[in-house]
């Protein structure tokens, strides 16, 4: 009878030890929702973030949705949907053009060029942009940044897009690649992997990158409402440092391990389509090494913006922009 009291009294010790040591690690775990403006291989260094267990090594237990275009994705950050957005950064000033109260600030880069090709839909062996004058070219939707950064391009090479071309700015992001491949348009500008699945597929070619012709720009950035980042700095510290090790990873790792590691995000796609996006993005720098915003970046977005007729009024750096969590997390 002693030794039974014995053991059930040792048994009940261990047990009123461990439920507070493992209440405790279930209260470090702090939620952070994001929403993504489009699911992208444009966005491999998050996927790899989520995979690798490095947001879970932060302490972070991440819901990530996909928001379905940049006005909706500020939507659900401005009405507390989400705490992180990740979309481009024109979205910003395009929010604080309207007065807000509760200032959107960027604080991590993700990719740092544009991520769309131009596509031609005859196999081109010596392109020229002067090719594209007088055709049909089917564009990205007009105020999105893929469409300011494609004509920024054109502009640059001698090309005005409203009088050179025939252009077609009115199909829903979602339906630009079938309209393409039903017959419409004898260019088009496409991310990837439709740009490479067209490729592989015979429907087009790839002959150019917007990326390489429209420069540096802070293309894709996580940004929260300025309330939430003073409220949670511990929060957006750990999730910066997480995307860090995530960029960190993809820039020394082959596009083959990075394809394998966020193939699951892609199920319609076949694995090597993967990898060649990857190896595309990460041959002309389109992700970013680290998560800093720079000054030189954010101008350039405001020339292509305002190139575009769509900058709203000039936004000084320091004012929607955070580089201190991202240093802070650098300097470690």
């Amino acid at each position: 009878m002693k030794k039974w009291f014995k053991i059930s009294f040792a048994l009940f010790l261990i047990t009123i030890l461990i439920i507070p040591i493992a209440a405790c690690g279930k209260d470090d775990v702090t939620k952070v929702r994001i929403g993504e403006v489009t699911r992208s291989i444009f966005y491999a260094p998050q996927y790899v973030a989520i995979e690798k267990g490095f947001f879970e090594e932060e302490g972070l237990d991440i819901t990530l949705t996909t928001t379905a275009g940049g006005d909706k994705t500020m939507t659900a950050l401005l009405s507390d949907g989400i705490d992180v957005a990740l979309v481009g950064s024109e979205t910003s000033i395009y929010v604080n053009a309207q007065g807000a109260n509760d200032p959107i600030i960027n604080f991590a880069q993700l990719t740092q060029t544009d991520g769309t090709f131009l596509v031609s839909r005859e196999k081109i062996d010596d392109f020229s942009w002067d090719l594209l004058k007088d055709s049909t070219f089917l564009g990205q939707r007009k105020g999105g940044m893929p469409q300011m950064a494609g004509e920024f391009a054109l502009k640059k090479h001698g090309i005005d897009p409203h009088a050179d071309l025939n252009l077609i700015q009115n199909v829903d992001f979602a339906n630009i690649a079938p309209a393409f491949s039903s017959g419409t348009g004898e260019f088009v500008q496409l991310f990837e992997p439709t740009a490479s699945v067209f490729e592989k597929e015979g429907i087009g070619h790839i002959v150019a990158s917007f990326g390489v012709e429209s420069g540096n720009l802070p293309y894709t950035v996580y940004m929260s409402k300025d309330s939430y980042l003073k409220e949670n700095p511990e929060t957006a510290e750990k999730f910066t440092r997480a995307i860090y090790k995530a960029q960190q990873w993809v820039d020394s790792h082959s596009a083959e391990e990075t394809a394998e590691a966020i193939q699951g995000y892609f199920d319609n796609t076949d694995l090597d389509i993967i990898e060649m996006s990857v190896e595309r993005y990460k041959s002309q720098g389109s992700f970013a090494t680290n998560p800093i915003l720079d000054q030189e970046e954010w101008e350039n977005l405001q020339n292509i913006m305002d190139e575009a007729g769509e900058l709203p009024q000039r936004i000084n750096y320091e004012t929607l922009v955070n580089t201190s969590i991202a240093e802070n997390v650098m300097d470690e």
